[in-house]
């Protein structure tokens, strides 16, 4: 009976592993977990299924599957724009992920045609669908793109992407101008070559749409939550990834966002399917080092995700989702296997890179 399942765990354990019983195996890896289920739940390999482990970006899977229960997948971000009698616009954000600048010049033109090219008198930023003390575990107060907080009314991820030759910093992407701020920030960081750095420590929020005033333009954004979604699991942006899961509570319960609502919706819909104790969310992204999943709870969720296993690309052009974080190598999705067909996995390791991927090799090869 375990034959197979054996061969498959002992390609990546030492000899003295070479043994025909589970509990040899187990005690020989025992901070490794390694869980692979085939079309009929049936568990080709277990290895400490149900110990906890930190997921880190393999939780973004988790939030796809939650956004997408809830706002479906045709869902799209909205920026709701308003202009008073005294001609001032006031742009309300409502969290778009992918409000960046190759959005804004259709946007800009859609707008002039609806409120005229007669001069503003001003604009007024409103970003109160978010708290302004807004915080998710494991974002620290640093410009490191992947620290980016989270706001309802931001550009480019609240990041800026720029090159520095010498004590010249330009934008790297021709289509995003770069401000005074971001040079600044730039120089500051010393004599860099190029980075993506955050500049949401200088998050705006303004004021407020002024009551009973209505929109005169409503910019829905061009991707569909799908698209997002597809985006969000191939580059793994922690921001995109947290916006979205933001929205999942804001649309549920109304606004403001709360990350308090957010996971109060998540574990409504975990403990539905009895997840309540396998999936252990702090925040959306994985970032946190307190989320915890079991390899069985996180297989019933790609279970769950299978109908949209085709949002997943992975790093190897598999569908999977990777998560690294400093002593954690993770990797869970689905594999197509020449005996069981496609098998749900997941792998969580403290080994290197490329060990979670030569054991997926040899799920698929030898399964």
């Amino acid at each position: 009976m375990w034959s197979r399942p054996l061969a498959l765990a002992l390609l990546l354990l030492p000899a003295p592993a070479l043994a025909d019983d589970k509990e040899k195996v187990a005690a020989l890896a025992p901070s490794g977990v390694v869980l692979v289920v085939d079309l009929e739940g049936s568990e080709l390999v277990a290895l400490n299924a149900d110990e906890p482990f930190v997921p880190a970006s393999v939780t973004k899977i988790v939030t796809a599957w939650l956004a997408l229960e809830v706002l479906g997948g045709d869902y799209r971000f909205e920026t709701r724009f308003y202009l008073d009698d005294k001609r001032v616009l006031y742009v309300r954000g409502g969290g778009d992920p992918f409000l960046i600048s190759e959005e804004l010049a259709p946007l800009a033109t859609d707008l002039v045609a609806v409120v005229g090219k007669k001069p503003i008198d001003g604009i007024v930023l409103d970003a109160s669908y978010y708290p302004s003390n807004l915080r998710i575990p494991g974002i620290e107060d640093t410009n490191n793109s992947y620290d980016a907080l989270n706001s309802a009314l931001a550009v480019n991820f609240n990041t800026i992407y720029g090159v520095r030759s010498h004590n010249k910093v330009r934008s790297a992407e021709k289509q995003t101008p770069i401000t005074p701020l971001a040079i600044a920030q730039f120089r500051a960081r010393g004599p860099k070559g190029s980075s993506r750095i955050s500049l949401s420590q200088d998050r705006i929020s303004t004021g407020t749409v002024p009551e009973g005033l209505e929109p005169v333009y409503v910019h829905r954004q061009s991707r569909t939550l799908s698209e997002i979604l597809a985006e969000l699991l191939r580059a793994s942006n922690n921001y995109i990834a947290n916006q979205v899961f933001l929205e999942i509570g804001g649309h549920r319960l109304g606004g403001p966002v709360s990350l308090e609502k957010s996971l109060m919706v998540a574990n409504e819909m975990l403990a539905a399917h009895g997840l309540a104790t396998a999936i252990h969310l702090e925040e959306g992204s994985g970032i946190s080092r307190d989320n915890r999943f079991t390899a069985r709870g996180l297989a019933k969720v790609l279970e769950l995700f299978a109908p949209h296993a085709d949002l997943l690309h992975g790093h190897d052009g598999g569908m999977n989702k990777t998560g690294t974080m400093d002593g954690i190598r993770t990797l869970a999705g689905y594999a197509d296997t020449s005996s069981h067909g496609r098998v749900r996995f997941v792998i969580s390791l403290t080994s290197n890179d490329e060990m979670r991927f030569r054991l997926l090799r040899a799920i698929e090869s030898g399964l």
